[in-house]
């Protein structure tokens, strides 16, 4: 007798877990011709909601990390990436030889982030010169929690958004490419098993248009990350939400993955703390 296949249910990514949306709601998932490819979750504002406290209570602790052990786990995640090539290959769909391109880039990228990890206090960080016996320091930390709407490049562009938001000390709540999520939860089964804390990452699949705004208006949130939003008035009301408790924002942008990347989204969700230390003592 012919077996049934196991097919793959894709669910959200909170807190280290696979829940199901609260709502029971998922949405069809198809290819560029059409064609059905998967049943994915649906995220409610309340999985919106439990993913920011997932965040928030992973905060402490990431942030509390030391650079060289958060790029450990950056590495950790890039060789995780690197065994399971050909089935992100396979997902992404664009044919093998873009796609096994796209996972190659995307590795790369999770491996230049890590480099940085202990260096971009020494780039950003300085002693400034002052009039007085004192040791004037300015150091940059995190800015707490980070929401983004990933961009529609299911993969690369994904990891290009959140390996500078996280390798610097924050965590994120993620809204995965609304046309292309499947990338995204795959992902997040290899960032479960990569040593990244619970929460540091918290991945949603769903509309944009119902999620984003109430992520810009969480109080808990502290930096809004917007490259993804093709709707310019969803941006603007995004941005108007996030003035009430000065959210940083970045806004949307057209970018080509395929570039070297800069230090811009590294430091766009970094805080300067500045100390006055006597000399002497």
């Amino acid at each position: 007798m012919s077996r049934l296949a196991v097919r793959k249910t894709y669910k959200l990514f909170i807190g280290g877990a696979f829940p199901r949306s609260e709502s029971g709601r998922s949405y069809t998932v198809t290819s560029p011709k059409g064609d059905f490819l998967a049943n994915a979750s649906r995220a409610s504002r309340k999985d919106a909601r439990d993913a920011v406290v997932a965040a928030r209570k992973a905060f402490p602790g990431w942030s509390g990390a030391t650079a060289y052990n958060r790029g450990q786990i950056l590495y950790r995640i890039a060789e995780m990436l690197e065994g399971r090539r050909a089935q992100f290959a396979e997902e992404l769909g664009t044919g093998r030889k873009a796609a096994l391109e796209a996972v190659d880039a995307t590795v790369d990228r999770l491996v230049w982030y890590a480099g940085w990890s202990d260096k971009i206090a020494s780039v950003r960080g300085t002693a400034n010169p002052v009039a007085g016996p004192y040791f004037n320091l300015s150091s940059p930390e995190p800015t707490g929690v980070v929401a983004v709407v990933a961009p529609a490049d299911p993969l690369l562009g994904l990891v290009s958004v959140v390996a500078p938001v996280i390798v610097t000390g924050n965590t994120c709540v993620v809204i995965a490419s609304e046309r292309s999520p499947l990338a995204a939860i795959t992902l997040s089964e290899v960032l479960a098993t990569s040593d990244l804390p619970g929460g540091v990452v918290n991945v949603l699949t769903g509309h944009q248009e119902e999620l984003a705004p109430w992520l810009a208006a969480h109080m808990d949130v502290n930096g809004l990350d917007l490259t993804g939003v093709e709707d310019t008035d969803l941006a603007l009301r995004c941005e108007q939400a996030a003035v009430e408790n000065l959210k940083r924002v970045l806004r949307p942008s057209s970018e080509d993955w395929a570039d070297d990347p800069a230090l811009t989204r590294m430091t766009r969700f970094l805080e300067t703390k500045t100390v006055w230390h006597p000399l002497g003592v």
